[in-house]
């Protein structure tokens, strides 16, 4: 909820919400004609959600654009799937994470066995692991989803006012991937679990960052309950911080490697997206350039998504994007 209004972080993938073309950033004002504003978040997600094959309208204002717009979404029954893999060109593994909930450990399992039973050791050049428009979940998913690719060292640190509410939480259970190189894609809808596995595996050096600046999304709320019927108070009371001690609220994770999507002049202004990290970058200081390119639009063909033919290039030798063209990739400040 953000100014009385819900804003989406991230459709996730195969949802109706995806399918209608929802994208990250967009705030939801209208449900069925009846205003968001007054209530709260619960009850907003309590009047989206309905019968299997029931419609719902939802009025929308897309960032960049001043007029609202209706779309209108079938519901179904929502099965997510948290890990989608395949091999690419007989050397590398792609795994898309798509959420983090009790099932992605186990899948992400289920896809480095399949993938390196696919392609032998000495021909598996290495993994892209895919976390764009990935809005996050569980916090124990995302400490043992950078254990899959890191031997030991912290994972991430909670930090409150006093030194007593810090928590650090460290890889466990060994490095699954046995050294390979990994590219992580990320984007202006990778959020809060996303984003704290792309910033661990960054920080110890374990694997490139590709994209666009991460959404932004690092702190932790506690909710205190008020009395029976009174409601509940949620307080933020902590934020998330990076091992090298960076913190990931308002100011997301900075790709090593940044790739501009060449995006369709009907979704431009809507693709034109900014997460919480460019909107409050100013606030550490970050110069213009810096706070730009939080995309979140992802080309539904691969061949025309530069981020993921980046990725592969970057495992087989280097990236060859011209660095003079539009979506070029560029080399912004280091995390």
């Amino acid at each position: 909820m953000e100014d009385g209004l819900v804003k989406v972080v991230a459709p996730i993938d195969e949802t109706p919400a995806a399918k209608a073309g929802i994208l990250s950033g967009d705030v939801i004002t209208q449900i069925d004609d009846e205003a968001i504003a007054g209530l709260t978040l619960d009850q907003a997600v309590v009047k989206m959600k309905g019968a299997p094959n029931s419609k719902i309208r939802l009025k929308i204002i897309h960032r960049g654009t001043e007029a609202p717009v209706d779309i209108a979404i079938v519901r179904e029954i929502i099965r997510v799937r948290p890990v989608r893999y395949h091999t690419e060109g007989g050397d590398i593994g792609y795994v898309k994470i798509a959420s983090f909930n009790e099932q992605t450990t186990d899948g992400l399992r289920k896809a480095i066995t399949e993938i390196s039973k696919a392609i032998p050791p000495e021909k598996l050049t290495g993994y892209v692991v895919d976390l764009r428009n990935n809005p996050g979940g569980l916090l124990d998913q995302a400490v043992s989803v950078s254990s899959a690719f890191m031997a030991r060292g912290e994972v991430v640190s909670t930090r409150g006012r006093t030194p007593e509410e810090t928590q650090r939480f460290t890889a466990r259970g060994g490095d699954l991937t046995k050294g390979k190189p990994i590219v992580v894609l990320i984007n202006g809808g990778s959020a809060s679990a996303s984003e704290i596995v792309a910033g661990a595996l960054h920080d110890h050096k374990r694997a490139t960052i590709i994209g666009t600046r991460s959404f932004g999304k690092g702190s932790v709320q506690t909710i205190i309950p008020l009395g029976t019927g009174n409601g509940a108070l949620a307080l933020t009371t902590a934020r998330y911080f990076t091992p090298s001690g960076r913190s990931i609220q308002a100011l997301g994770i900075k790709p090593d490697i940044e790739v501009l999507q060449d995006v369709p002049d009907e979704l431009k202004t809507r693709a034109d997206l900014r997460g919480e990290a460019s909107m409050r970058g100013h606030l550490a200081g970050d110069s213009a350039e810096q706070q730009t390119g939080s995309q979140a639009y992802v080309p539904p063909s691969e061949k025309d998504d530069k981020a993921l033919q980046a990725a592969f290039n970057q495992l087989r030798g280097g990236v060859t994007v011209n660095a003079d063209a539009p979506g070029a990739a560029k080399r912004p400040v280091p995390n």
